[in-house]
């Protein structure tokens, strides 16, 4: 089986272009050049490296402003010469402190105007995961909501659960937009406790959905049998 070093088709430089990609919402961050000692580096720290061409050096992205990215993967497109590394990314990824390069938006008419692009629910949902962490491992459950229920233990998380459940199904058969969304929240929230506590991620989450991608429910259903 070949690797991916021995399957990449070089430019007459010796580069290939990378686009990098956020593991969270997958937003395209930013686009560089990378060459065989790059892409080297990049598998072997799981950071990635590129080659400047205007500098005619490497370079480890962050390595001086701390916005670093951490590979969760490379990939390689059909033809070889073009590289996807999907990322973690630790702060804006552009020099310009955008949270991507392309902020640039052009109209129908060519003119560009600066909007970045929304950063959706992924980023939102590691944020406040984050969060949640961080209040399981210090904080005190006498001034912490997520703190007491960890210490309450998991039947009162999935009793939350339940209980916000039962607060969509009202809002959505209620017709509100407003309200529905607000519990909605709540039960995302609450839902993101549980995954904390059993040591679930979102990106966890992220990945299955990804593997079910273009399976219809039947044969996806279908092939849980027997596990």
């Amino acid at each position: 089986m070949n690797t991916l070093d021995q399957s990449v088709k070089w430019n007459a430089d010796g580069l290939v272009p990378a686009i990098v990609q956020d593991a969270a919402d997958g937003r395209v961050l930013m686009l560089a050049w990378m060459n065989a000692e790059s892409l080297k580096l990049t598998l072997s720290t799981g950071y990635t490296h590129f080659w400047s061409r205007s500098r005619r050096q490497l370079w480890k992205k962050g390595e001086t402003s701390g916005n670093l990215q951490q590979v969760r993967e490379l990939r390689l497109d059909c033809d070889g010469d073009t590289l996807v590394a999907i990322v973690d990314q630790s702060g804006p990824a552009c020099h310009t402190d955008s949270p991507t390069c392309f902020f640039q938006l052009a109209d129908a008419h060519g003119t560009l105007t600066e909007s970045p692009q929304p950063q959706g629910l992924g980023p939102v949902l590691e944020q406040v995961y984050q969060v949640i962490l961080a209040r399981k491992v210090a904080a005190d459950p006498e001034s912490s909501y997520v703190a007491k229920l960890f210490a309450k233990g998991t039947d009162a998380i999935l009793k939350k659960i339940a209980e916000e459940s039962g607060e969509v199904l009202l809002a959505a058969k209620g017709g509100q937009p407003e309200e529905l969304t607000y519990e909605a929240a709540d039960l995302i929230f609450h839902l993101l406790v549980a995954l904390a506590n059993g040591g679930v991620t979102p990106h966890d989450v992220s990945a299955e959905l990804a593997r079910r991608f273009g399976m219809s429910g039947i044969d996806e259903k279908a092939s849980r049998k027997g596990k």
